[in-house]
C-alpha cells in the first residue's frame, strides 16, 4: 500500500463501489447513478431539475441522459414548478418511490457492512481526510500558482 498513491487509492475504491452498484442496481433494471437520482428527489416535493446535478455531483449531459431514461422507464415525471413557471419538478411515481426504497435499503446495507468491519475511530478518521482532500480541491489549494509557490 504504501508505493500507491493517494488517488489511485481513490480511484481504484470508487470504482469498485461503483461497480457493486451497478451491479446491484442491474438486478433492478437499473444503474448507480438512477438509484442516486431517486435518493436525490424528495419524496413528497419534487426537485427542481436545475438543483440535481450539483446535488449530485454529475455534469448536465449525463443527468439529462439519466432523467431521460428515468422517465421512460415511468419512475420520474416532470411538472412545471408553481412557484416559478420557468422551472421543472421532477416528482417519483409510485414506482420511484419503490425503487427509491430499494436503493435506499442497498445504500444502508453498504454502510451497516463496513461499519461492521472498520472502528467508529478509523471511519471519523477517514471522514476527516475525505473532508481535507475535499477542501484542498474546492479552495483550489493543489493546482494554482500561489499552492506551487509556498512549497
Amino acid at each position: 500500500m504504501k508505493d500507491k498513491t493517494i488517488d489511485y487509492i481513490l480511484r481504484a475504491t470508487w470504482q469498485a463501489v461503483a461497480r457493486m452498484y451497478n451491479e446491484e442496481a442491474s438486478k433492478y433494471g437499473a444503474t448507480m447513478a438512477t438509484g442516486f437520482a431517486l435518493l436525490s428527489i424528495d419524496r413528497e416535493k419534487g426537485t427542481p431539475s436545475t438543483a440535481l446535478g450539483p446535488k449530485m455531483g454529475m455534469e448536465p449531459t449525463s443527468l439529462t441522459r439519466t432523467l431521460k431514461s428515468m422517465e421512460d422507464k415511468g419512475l420520474i415525471v416532470r411538472k412545471k414548478n408553481p412557484a416559478d413557471g420557468r422551472g421543472v419538478l421532477i416528482h417519483l411515481t409510485a414506482d420511484g418511490k419503490e425503487k427509491r426504497e430499494l436503493s435506499k435499503n442497498t445504500v444502508l446495507k453498504f454502510n451497516e457492512t463496513i461499519r461492521e468491519h472498520v472502528s467508529d475511530e478509523k471511519l471519523l478518521h477517514f471522514m476527516e481526510v475525505a473532508e481535507v482532500i475535499n477542501d484542498l480541491i474546492s479552495d483550489k489549494k493543489i493546482f494554482n500558482d500561489n499552492a506551487l509557490e509556498n512549497k
